[in-house]
């Protein structure tokens, strides 16, 4: 889709001011922390690219507020690095870049806000390689210093933080299935058949270059068999989202041309635990 088709789409141009009232009127407003998913393409044509959007975020939380976002790292290793060939693997291990929150580069596919927004002054960003995120504003340390190097989704993390400080959720134009905050409801939901991944990713301890274990839910595939309760093919997240809205669950409206969903993270969180354990048997028999 090229410019001009964005800013018909929008009805004109994207500009700061424009989305700053968006913001407001769909419910951002100052002194929130807000964990923001963006798909750009849906907002229209923003005048200024990312530099404008996060601007526009941080205009409407202002100084009080916190924006924060999902990073990942885009060049981490292969979970099945252990699975290649042992002269590939040996090659790869011996001088794969250990991870550094500082020039890492946040996944592609997660868009070009988390990567925009590491650049930003104040930045600060979790240590974990495999879960990072980000963050700007006065909570930023609080919410991402001492990333759990394992359970990274769990309830030391900054998803688990962001629940307990009470923070929201922005869909920003992005697609339901985006809703990283559910793997937090995961890694607290007891259900039988959860499942866990280890891998290993090269970080930096105390000046050296090591490759430490890590462990987690399954967040690449699925943490739960949810082929019992949901259709095939879809994932879980947009059929749980989708009961959240109809159940009067968060605020939906327009920013730009993005049709766009404003949650509250500890709602987000307790429905998703209870959908979990309730659709999926109940609690864990602890095997």
């Amino acid at each position: 889709m090229d410019e001009r088709e964005l800013i018909e789409r929008a009805g004109g141009p994207v500009t700061r001011g424009r989305l700053v009232r968006d913001l407001r009127e769909l419910g951002l407003g100052p002194g929130d922390t807000v964990m923001v998913h963006t798909r750009m393409s849906a907002v229209g044509y923003v005048v200024g690219g990312t530099r404008t959007l996060i601007g526009a975020l941080l205009d409407a939380v202002g100084d009080t507020g916190t924006l924060m976002a999902y990073c990942g790292w885009n060049d981490a290793p292969p979970y099945d690095l252990a699975d290649w060939p042992p002269q590939w693997r040996d090659a790869a291990r011996a001088e794969w870049p250990a991870y550094d929150p500082r020039l890492s580069e946040a996944d592609h596919s997660v868009g070009r806000v988390p990567e925009a927004l590491r650049h930003w002054p104040g930045a600060v960003r979790s240590r974990h390689p495999d879960v990072s995120f980000v963050a700007v504003g006065p909570a930023a340390h609080q919410l991402m210093d001492d990333h759990p190097w394992d359970d990274p989704h769990g309830p030391d993390s900054p998803l688990g933080r962001l629940v307990r400080d009470g923070g929201r959720v922005l869909l920003l134009g992005a697609p339901l299935d985006t809703l990283t905050l559910l793997h937090h409801a995961e890694a607290l939901a007891e259900a039988p058949g959860k499942r866990y991944v280890e891998y290993e990713q090269p970080i930096m301890v105390d000046g050296r270059r090591v490759w430490r274990r890590f462990r987690d839910v399954d967040t690449e595939t699925e943490a739960f068999p949810y082929g019992k309760v949901v259709p095939e093919g879809v994932w879980p997240f947009t059929v749980i989202a989708e009961e959240m809205l109809a159940a009067g669950i968060g605020r939906t409206g327009r920013v730009g041309a993005a049709p766009s969903h404003l949650f509250e993270a500890p709602e987000v969180v307790r429905f998703g635990v209870e959908w979990i354990e309730s659709r999926l048997g109940g609690a864990a028999d602890g095997s």
